[in-house]
């Protein structure tokens, strides 16, 4: 099966550093993000890849050529002018082969089980609701229980990992979300899937904080066993 990774950003709340790098060579822990997605498809078998890019997209090829393009096959699918993720996909639709295809965001960081969406195409992972803000719990008007910075029980959220069939090309825009215009069509047609994953590591890197923030949860005894090479 052949994997997208969505790496086309400009990752303009990463300034100054998106100024002379592409987002997609931010590093986690000397890490770039690029390689820390090929490492993710690779655990699950994946070696045939896509990188949908735009921004600075030579100095992606440059560092996967120095790298022996992590011993995987590696396509580039490259946008003169930002697409958004549908029109990102449409583009490189002509490099799938096959009934079906994985995506993930090229700014994630996760232990998501690729293998529990491959069952059936247009299946979306959720994992529950993270936000930056401390929680309450209330009872008659007053607050039994705060917590700082956690996940919200049972309200979904969708953090940008996909399993979809290649028969989406035929919705898919030439330019916009696939988000927006793409999924709530196949909603409406009951034919959007998902599998819940609770308590997984998941961290998108849009600020200079997340990076921090994942840095150390990678490297905590929680996960580090997971991300060893």
């Amino acid at each position: 099966m052949k994997a997208m990774i969505l790496s086309g950003g400009r990752g303009k709340r990463l300034r100054p550093l998106t100024d002379t790098i592409p987002k997609p060579l931010i590093q986690i822990n000397n890490i770039p993000l690029i390689e820390w997605s090929i490492n993710y498809l690779k655990k699950f078998g994946i070696v045939d890849i896509i990188l949908c890019t735009g921004y600075r997209s030579k100095q992606i090829e440059d560092f996967l050529n120095e790298k022996n393009n992590l011993n995987c096959k590696i396509e580039y699918s490259i946008e003169k002018e930002a697409l958004g993720t549908g029109g990102a996909i449409k583009k490189a639709m002509n490099k799938i082969s096959g009934k079906s295809f994985i995506v993930i965001n090229g700014d994630i960081i996760t232990n998501i089980d690729l293998k529990k969406i491959q069952t059936k195409p247009n299946t979306i992972a959720a994992i529950e609701l993270r936000t930056k803000y401390g929680t309450m719990k209330i009872k008659n008007n007053k607050i039994v229980l705060f917590n700082e910075k956690t996940s919200v029980e049972n309200i979904w959220m969708n953090p940008g990992v996909y399993h979809l069939s290649t028969n989406i090309a035929k919705i898919l825009p030439s330019k916009g979300s696939l988000e927006d215009i793409v999924f709530p069509k196949l909603v409406k047609k009951n034919s959007l899937h998902t599998i819940k994953f609770k308590n997984v590591l998941w961290h998108s890197i849009d600020s200079f904080k997340d990076i921090d923030v994942c840095s150390n949860d990678v490297k905590s005894k929680k996960y580090s066993n997971y991300f060893k090479k």
